[in-house]
């Protein structure tokens, strides 16, 4: 059985951080743009590096948004910088209509996503961004589990044609990816093999279910475990495989049960393979302001909760 361990935690918003920077030493198209919240966003070393390659453009995040796709017309790769929460629901007119329908190349890096933002509170933890941004049309939506993952995702949308949308979070939290990782957009990556259960997750709740995988594998349950990175494009692929060899599913995030992760998964089963399912994620409920591991546990989507999703999925299967 695969065993994943860590001996660092750290924020992915550090990956985001170090994988502009590295973006600004050898793609000299990128250019940076952020809200007032260069150092929640990690940007300094770019800023540093490449001074003229940054805009600050204050508490203004609509305009941001409409510079950052004027920038696109001259050949720039603009990379816009604020929290979640502002840079989707404040902004969502400017990028529906000046960015996604379009195709506009702008690179939209959200964060401090989810309930654990933690003590700033339900104004500030937004947990409807996935549905919002996977309904525009174009948009990619990518949301990477770990410090590791976040920088080598943030290096590899730069690549990518078109608008994207990267979100990455606050907390530290363990790093059990490689360091030296491709990140390859719209493949999902199997962490462990099993064949009961399938348990599909992303951003913080991948760590979250291995720990619940190593608990019911005490119990006798083989779970497989898959991080879902990148939620649009969905690994159509990658998900039908695993639930025709495990027969049930369990999906697992930190945002809204309606219009995430787990929606997607349902859609595709009900498409192309009915299985049950359970979903771990924030049921029709705003946060509150409390530590992430109170938050996740009092809402239901710590490794304890998935666990108890995994066992109720079973006995429907």
């Amino acid at each position: 059985m695969t065993k994943f361990t860590y001996t660092q935690k750290q924020d992915t918003r550090s990956g985001f951080g170090a994988g502009l920077a590295e973006l600004g030493r050898i793609n000299p198209d990128v250019v940076a743009l952020c809200a007032d919240l260069v150092g929640s966003l990690k940007m300094q070393d770019f800023i540093d590096e490449n001074p003229d390659r940054f805009f600050q453009v204050g508490i203004a995040e609509a305009n941001m948004m409409g510079i950052a796709a004027g920038l696109t017309i001259g050949g720039k790769i603009p990379f816009t910088g604020t929290f979640a929460n502002f840079s989707t629901g404040r902004v969502y007119d400017q990028i529906r209509q000046s960015i996604a329908y379009s195709g506009k190349n702008v690179k939209i890096c959200a964060s401090h996503a989810g309930l654990t933002l933690g003590e700033d509170g339900a104004t500030h933890q937004i947990l409807e961004d996935i549905g919002m941004m996977k309904m525009l049309p174009h948009m990619t939506v990518i949301n990477p589990c770990d410090y590791n993952q976040t920088k080598a995702a943030t290096i590899a949308i730069a690549e990518h044609q078109g608008p994207v949308y990267l979100r990455f979070g606050r907390p530290k939290v363990p790093i059990f990816t490689p360091e030296d990782q491709k990140f390859e957009i719209g493949k999902a990556l199997h962490l462990i093999e099993g064949l009961d259960v399938t348990i599909f997750a992303t951003g913080h709740l991948v760590w979250e279910a291995i720990v619940a995988e190593e608990e019911l594998a005490k119990e006798g349950i083989s779970v497989e475990v898959i991080n879902i990175h990148t939620i649009k494009p969905l690994d159509v692929e990658a998900v039908l495989a695993s639930v025709s060899k495990t027969g049930c599913v369990v999906t697992a995030e930190e945002h809204q049960m309606n219009g995430g992760l787990g929606d997607s998964i349902a859609q595709t089963l009900a498409l192309h393979h009915p299985a049950p399912l359970e979903m771990v994620a924030v049921n029709d409920s705003f946060g509150e302001s409390g530590t992430p591991d109170e938050l996740m546990k009092k809402y239901g989507i710590d490794a304890e909760n998935i666990a108890k999703a995994v066992r109720k999925v079973l006995n429907r299967k």
